[in-house]
């Protein structure tokens, strides 16, 4: 993983997005709740009485990973905020249709996400009868299973392990309902529907088949993710927590940005799953700048500020996405016990690096030291600095976050455009001397 790559190995590209602009991105137009606001309200209210327990992932867990998730721990409690909150919410208050927030992918899918509560015969059917063959994914609150609905749709089956049933779990399980039932964008997890049976508490999503970034960072999948491969997944999560910052007059802020927590299409694109941390913010008019609550999260993502005052506001997001900007161009994970100390915590030891003028050295080995990539890799490493300052007044939005990685990702193009100008010119002229000969 730390040495240099050979230019032969296996590189995965993603394929061209269809074009928008950040304008058009964050236009008046482009956030909306969806218009089946009766079945949204009808799920919501179903959901508030639901009594149950939080399934923790989407997807396989992230074995052998050195991070840990925190749920209120002993140990963990305890531009200006209120200016970018004042500006977000006179956003937010002009959001009032649909764009790219809510806008589908290409899908074939007859069932309206989130307008389903089902009955336990159509998830055992769907599942046959929770099959170890459909198993694909095991996670510290329970079981994820593949499925197919009546309809055709592929989703993933989240089951609760009925041995770790509490009161904090069915409120995490209820958190995740009301988030997933009134969010839509091409970035996030679709939800389809829950299930609430008995002892049985079961959420179904979207299925996204292609495992989650932080397996393909580690090369799980055999395919090396190329550099313009993780920009365009750095520029969908930034749009999905923008979306959800920005999405009513009480934003929501999802606390749980990581790796293991984005999820990736055949095509690359990227989708941010596991809603159960999540947490409607203060609202911005009434002055208040930010919630008090426990802390939970992920540890090596977490914002330091809030770790610190319990004082948790959207900027806790843009700090965990700093963290993944840094894990994103070096590969590592956040934290990595078995490296010498100075090297422990991949941001502090990326941050020194980028500081000292040495940013070339955090690439990822895996991938090619060539002018493009160390332009793209100086200029991502500027925008997690800012991501991941102490103080939340000193981190830049979401928006802003989004916008910053649409300039690197058109300077990167143009630069591995004249690159490979460049070396087609030389092979020209290196054809041209040997026939002259």
């Amino acid at each position: 993983m730390y040495g240099g790559r050979n230019p032969s190995s296996a590189s995965r590209n993603t394929p061209e997005r269809v074009p928008y602009s950040p304008s058009s991105v964050y236009s008046d137009a482009s956030t909306a709740r969806t218009s089946s606001s009766g079945g949204r309200k009808a799920v919501s209210a179903a959901a508030r009485s639901v009594a149950g327990v939080f399934v923790s992932c989407f997807t396989p867990p992230d074995t052998g990973s050195s991070t840990k998730s925190l749920a209120d721990s002993d140990e963990s409690k305890a531009h200006s905020v209120a200016s970018d909150g004042s500006r977000a919410g006179s956003e937010r208050r002009r959001n009032s249709s649909r764009g790219v927030y809510a806008t589908q992918n290409n899908s074939t899918h007859a069932r309206e996400p989130g307008s389903v509560k089902f009955s336990i015969e159509e998830i055992l059917k769907a599942t046959r009868n929770f099959s170890p063959s459909f198993k694909i994914g095991q996670g510290g609150f329970g079981t994820v299973f593949k499925g197919r609905l009546e309809d055709g749709t592929l989703v993933a089956v989240k089951r609760a392990k009925k041995s770790v049933y509490d009161k904090h779990l069915g409120v995490e399980f209820q958190s995740e309902i009301r988030t997933l039932a009134q969010v839509e964008h091409l970035n996030l997890v679709k939800f389809y529907g829950y299930l609430e049976y008995g002892d049985e508490r079961v959420v179904v999503v979207e299925f996204v088949p292609n495992g989650t970034l932080r397996e393909h960072l580690d090369c799980i999948h055999s395919n090396i993710l190329d550099l313009a491969a993780r920009l365009d997944i750095a520029i969908d999560v930034a749009h999905a927590i923008t979306y959800l910052h920005m999405y009513t007059d009480h934003p929501i802020i999802h606390r749980d940005i990581k790796s293991s927590n984005i999820l990736l299409t055949e095509n690359f694109r990227a989708k941010v799953a596991d809603f159960g941390f999540a947490r409607l913010a203060a609202d911005s008019d009434s002055g208040v700048t930010h919630v008090s609550t426990q802390v939970k999260g992920t540890a090596g993502y977490l914002d330091p500020e809030y770790l610190r005052t319990y004082q948790l506001t959207e900027k806790s997001d843009v700090y965990s996405f700093g963290v993944l900007l840094v894990e994103l161009v070096t590969g590592r994970r956040p934290i990595e016990p078995k490296r010498e100390l100075k090297e422990r915590i991949t941001a502090k030891w990326a941050m020194k690096k980028f500081t000292d003028g040495d940013a070339v050295s955090t690439l990822d080995p895996r991938l090619e030291c060539d002018s493009a990539n160390n332009l793209a890799l100086e200029k991502i490493l500027e925008l997690a600095l800012q991501c991941l300052a102490p103080r939340r007044q000193n981190r830049p939005t979401m928006r802003r976050c989004a916008e910053i990685l649409w300039s690197i990702r058109k300077d990167y193009r143009e630069v591995s455009s004249s690159d490979i100008r460049s070396l087609s010119s030389s092979f020209s002229g290196r054809s041209t001397s040997i026939r002259e000969q």
